[in-house]
């Protein structure tokens, strides 16, 4: 039988549904890009926001300021003399940066609710990823704090500001707050669902290398007129290079790239083809028809256990309006990889660093700037922390979950599991097509709610109170 507890924390949730949609909509408006210095100030109003919200709450509240963002660190002692567990809930404040802008449907800094198949969304930059997903879990600490006056566990709250361009100074706050941080399991709301209606559990995620490759080819650009058949061209030669970073069948031809990879085994195999992933609905929902990666491999496995590498940006020369007819003596190109366990980030960039230098000629020079180097990671899938959360999944959505793999990477994942020894539960509410990182960014005001109850549930079940 429910804890009529939780049911009355349930039933405060929906009465304050408006309430907390007006709360996403207030931290939405302010623009907290990370990756923009001029938004410094705007990253730091957004830290201040969360924070004045769990301070309402009976969090202890602070600050931990590092180079750039300040990392908001809020704790709470739970119900008084209960042994119950310590979660470390984190999130992120900050957001990628919103161009092209004119692809936006509405400015992605003033959020708009409108209507979509699965009901109203929020249309907004940080509106799943992952503002939207912190008000999951800060509403439910509100309805019990209307309830029960705090949360039925212990929790330690981190909501850094850098996320989005890698957590650079995160490592350090964790380590000089090692002792204070010190908790039982890791919450993170940063993941997705299988599909609407659907609750998934993410149990791997992929990891990053990125760099940038500078290259350079002679003193200075030149008259393509005078020069051309005679002198090298930066551009010809990078995006040459480029063009060799995979074979016919999709596999990437950087050296060691795939030392250590792990194959899955036929159970897994098994599993991920019982998902029934309809790649076609995936990728026509992007306005895309033919499936990319290694060939011969099942759209999960490659989503989820295979690395993979991409050009994320390229230039050089004249970029400007009309024409100008030079060589370009300096091309560049921002590459990710995607690592999955047992790929080491640092043998990935000599690998680059060894595939460029073989196909540039001897009077061509370049540099590497590496911006991000995390190993891909699994995560226990026994654990009472991760049947609490498949219960409490199933209560709500009244469908088993399922388990699932992350393309994408979240550093502080591996940092907490290095730093603090902290596993982590993956327990997102995001969907296939919210648009992250992309123009006109979304997140459906039903998961909202429902990941607010799910973590409502998850905090009972954990604190013994359903």
């Amino acid at each position: 039988m429910p804890n009529a507890q939780i049911e009355q924390v349930l039933a405060t949730l929906d009465a304050a549904r408006a309430e907390t949609e007006a709360s996403l909509l207030a931290w939405l408006r302010i623009p907290s890009i990370s990756a923009q210095s001029a938004h410094a100030p705007d990253c730091r109003a957004a830290a201040t926001w969360v924070g004045e919200q769990l301070a309402e709450l009976g969090f202890e509240v602070g600050l931990r300021e590092t180079p750039t963002h300040p990392v908001v660190i809020a704790t709470h002692p739970g119900p008084q003399g209960a042994d119950v567990p310590h979660v470390l809930i984190y999130g992120h404040y900050d957001v990628q940066p919103p161009e092209p802008l004119e692809l936006w449907t509405s400015p992605p800094f003033e959020p708009t609710i409108v209507e979509g198949p699965h009901g109203r969304r929020v249309v907004a930059r940080g509106a799943v990823d992952d503002k939207g997903q912190c008000l999951t879990w800060l509403a439910a600490l509100r309805a019990w704090n209307t309830v029960a006056g705090g949360p039925p566990v212990r929790l330690t709250i981190v909501v850094e500001g850098e996320e989005e361009v890698g957590s650079p100074n995160l490592d350090a706050v964790l380590q000089a707050e090692k002792d204070f941080l010190k908790a039982d399991v890791a919450l993170i709301s940063d993941t997705g669902m299988w599909e609407f209606g659907v609750p998934a559990l993410t149990v791997s995620l992929r990891g990053m290398v990125y760099v940038q490759i500078d290259l350079r080819l002679g003193a200075r650009d030149l008259h393509s007129g005078l020069f051309g058949g005679s002198a090298g061209n930066s551009l010809n030669v990078l995006t040459k290079l480029l063009g060799e970073l995979k074979d016919e069948d999709g596999r990437i031809q950087i050296p060691g790239f795939y030392d250590g990879v792990i194959e899955p085994g036929a159970n897994q195999r098994a599993a991920w083809d019982a998902l029934g992933f309809d790649e076609a609905a995936f990728l026509g929902s992007q306005g895309l028809s033919v499936p990319s990666g290694e060939k011969g491999r099942s759209a999960p496995e490659r989503m989820w256990a295979r690395p993979t590498a991409d050009i994320n940006g390229i230039w050089g020369g004249y970029m400007g309006e009309g024409s100008k007819t030079v060589i370009a003596c300096e091309g560049h190109a921002k590459l990710s990889c995607r690592l999955v366990p047992g790929q080491e980030p640092a043998k990935i960039i000599e690998g680059i660093r060894q595939f460029v230098k073989a196909r540039i000629p001897a009077d061509a020079s370049f540099e590497l700037q590496v911006f991000a180097s995390t190993p891909g990671l699994s995560v226990p899938t026994e654990s009472p922390f991760l049947d609490a959360a498949r219960a409490v999944l199933a209560e709500e959505f009244g469908k088993p979950v399922v388990l699932s793999g992350g393309g994408g990477s979240i550093p502080v994942v591996e940092s907490l599991k290095r730093i603090l020894g902290l596993d982590s539960l993956l327990m997102g509410f995001g969907l296939h097509d919210d648009q992250v990182h992309s123009p006109n960014e979304k997140f459906e005001l039903a998961c909202l709610h429902s990941g607010a109850r799910s973590h409502a549930r998850l905090l009972a079940r954990l604190g013994g109170k359903g």
